[in-house]
């Protein structure tokens, strides 16, 4: 017959870890199931527009930068009628974008986060609030330009022999 009997030993190590998991339960996961509400960047900032044809993994909340520094960040992101993404840009203020420039979706590193880089242009003509980018650069996708890689090598070799 089996002894179901704990040591005192026992039952202060089964106390010990369910009082560890209820607290870490307490503590992480309501942060686990809360919305993620954006906040702004600066209390003083306007908005830009960019279509894309694809963002591929560029979500709301990432980096809007120039020459490596960040100037904004993406509020929001909808389909237009075409299926093409429109990303509303929140930019602050005080940082005057021409409006020849243009707007590219860029990895930090080969798996890392996506941004938007703003490559600034010659305008003396600024983009102003709810303004559109007429020149943008959709994001690359790693995986297409692999195989693209691939199949050029597998051309060549059946082309030399």
């Amino acid at each position: 017959m089996l002894n179901n009997d704990f040591t005192k030993e026992e039952k202060k190590a089964f106390y010990f870890g369910l009082f560890a998991i209820m607290s870490f339960g307490i503590l992480f996961l309501p942060m686990a199931f809360k919305k993620q509400d954006y906040k702004h960047i600066d209390e003083n900032f306007y908005h830009l527009n960019a279509t894309f044809t694809r963002t591929d993994g560029l979500l709301v909340g990432d980096t809007v930068r120039m020459s490596g520094v960040d100037i904004g960040r993406v509020v929001n992101a909808r389909l237009d009628e075409n299926f093409h993404a429109v990303l509303k840009l929140e930019i602050k203020e005080g940082i005057q974008i021409p409006d020849d420039s243009s707007a590219s979706i860029v990895s930090s590193s080969i798996m890392g986060r996506k941004y938007i880089e703003v490559d600034p242009g010659g305008s003396e003509e600024y983009l102003q609030d709810g303004a559109q980018f007429e020149q943008v650069q959709p994001a690359i996708v790693l995986q297409e330009v692999l195989n693209r890689l691939i199949a050029s090598v597998g051309n060549k070799n059946k082309n030399n022999n």
